[in-house]
């Protein structure tokens, strides 16, 4: 009778412990919004190869049409984790942001992505900086963004503000249609965009990382705030992101890490996509291994906003916008 007893209150106990079990293994949303593009490779890759779940979360990814919309509504909360240029966390941070928000932006970096990728494109007509002379160009913000690397780099061509007008256009997809559309003569876009600009016949000027030396891109950026009332599952985001990225820079699974980029971006060619993948893993300029962040690359980014910043100010210490205790738990052995 005991040993019935024993067992009845045992069975209940665990019974009593099962919805806790499985609550316990249910993966915690993050919700990242991201623009369009060749670097959303390696969430795509942890996605697919189940680097996400093993890390106790799961990620819903949102297209944004540009930099205003994606990092007002990281602030105000609506998104987790925006994979956006770490330019536009320091704009937001420091009061040069474009767009208005409901709360204090208090963004930092948390992960590395890439250097941008980013390319001063022009229609077939156009085919130097100079023909670029009393010329509209787009870009994503006028004060955010890329906007200030566009500016150094047509001033490296020979061209002063006055020489061209630059408009906002949204983010690389919206400037890409537009550009094709031919209604700007130039713009600056990343990878895919500029491989398939090209094979339509316009003209890449060059690539920003000729011209900086160093360029911090993409970054994981989330409010300070969330991350510390969400360690677990930012660790968690962050070690798979690095497992996505080891994984895609491991040659014996190029053709699988390809075919997973078309599936992505559907309307993709084989040949593309071929160059995609030479240009994100090109062991000196392409996506930053195990996501590190560039800090001689950040450096230039700040000294791009002290340049043309507004308000001016003179911004130099890149610690002040990283934070790496989450990767540094996330990557720890």
């Amino acid at each position: 009778m005991r040993t019935r007893i024993f067992f009845g209150c045992a069975l209940a106990a665990m019974t009593a412990l099962l919805p806790w079990a499985a609550e316990a293994q249910v993966p915690k949303t993050i919700e990242v919004i991201v623009f369009p593009g060749g670097s959303n490779w390696p969430i795509w890759a942890a996605q697919d190869k189940g680097y996400f779940a093993q890390n106790g979360v799961a990620v819903h990814l949102t297209p944004t049409p540009g930099s205003a919309f994606q990092l007002s509504n990281t602030i105000d909360g609506k998104f987790d984790v925006a994979m956006t240029a770490i330019d536009n966390l320091i704009a937001y941070d420091e009061g040069q942001g474009e767009a208005t928000t409901t709360k204090k932006a208090e963004l930092v970096a948390v992960m590395g992505s890439d250097n941008g990728f980013l390319h001063v494109i022009s229609v077939p007509e156009v085919k130097s900086y100079k023909e670029l002379k009393g010329k509209t160009l787009s870009v994503d913000a006028l004060t955010t963004g890329y906007a200030f690397v566009l500016q150094k780099m047509l001033q490296k061509g020979g061209l002063k503000p006055s020489d061209y007008t630059l408009v906002r256009a949204g983010g690389g997809l919206q400037r890409f249609e537009a550009l094709m559309k031919k209604e700007h003569a130039a713009t600056l876009l990343f990878t895919p965009f500029e491989l398939i600009a090209e094979e339509k016949g316009y003209h890449d000027l060059g690539a920003a990382i000729d011209v900086l030396g160093h360029y911090q891109g993409l970054v994981a950026a989330v409010q300070r705030s969330w991350a510390k009332e969400h360690r677990q599952e930012l660790v968690g985001y962050i070690r798979a992101y690095v497992q996505g990225i080891d994984w895609l820079y491991d040659p014996a699974n190029k053709a699988e890490a390809i075919a997973l980029l078309r599936k992505n971006i559907t309307t993709m060619t084989p040949e593309i996509a071929e160059s995609t993948y030479r240009v994100m893993f090109d062991p000196k300029h392409g996506l930053l291994k195990k996501g590190r962040i560039d800090t001689a690359g950040v450096k230039i980014v700040l000294a791009l906003r002290s340049e043309y910043g507004e308000p001016k100010k003179k911004l130099a210490d890149p610690n002040r916008y990283i934070d790496l205790s989450y990767y540094k738990q996330a990557v720890a052995k």
